[in-house]
């Protein structure tokens, strides 16, 4: 059984040349700094989303092995805010499967013990 993350944004106006060229710029960084070459990163879907005013949709299937689950995780919620801080009048929706992803202005979206370098070693991260 797999896990994903999943991301959408959704408004009344689709994206602006700008805006497109941005959402472009933040998934070729953030593709080419992903940490894991075997694994599946920042995936947009092609064109707009599934869902009416769907401006931008994608997931993320997560990892099976333990030490890379929260790497991945930080890495495509990083990418995932920042996708939300350039595209920032929509609608957001993240979540894992069935568990929304909070939003904080400053950190933008984490889930509790992301980020602690002592969980990450303890699980045989980085």
């Amino acid at each position: 059984m797999s896990v994903s993350l999943y991301y959408s944004a959704s408004r009344p106006l689709p994206l602006t040349a700008a805006e497109t060229s941005a959402v472009e710029g933040i998934v070729a960084a953030r593709t080419a700094s992903f940490p894991y070459r075997d694994e599946e990163s920042l995936y947009l879907y092609d064109g707009d989303g599934t869902e009416p005013g769907e401006v931008l949709a994608g997931s993320t299937k997560l990892p099976f092995a333990v030490e890379r689950v929260l790497p991945v995780i930080a890495h495509v919620l990083g990418s995932v805010s920042e996708l939300r801080r350039a595209v920032p009048d929509a609608e957001w929706r993240v979540h894992l499967d069935d568990l929304d992803v909070p939003w904080d202005e400053e950190e933008g979206y984490a889930l509790p013990g992301m980020h602690d370098a002592e969980l990450i070693a303890e699980l045989g991260g980085p």
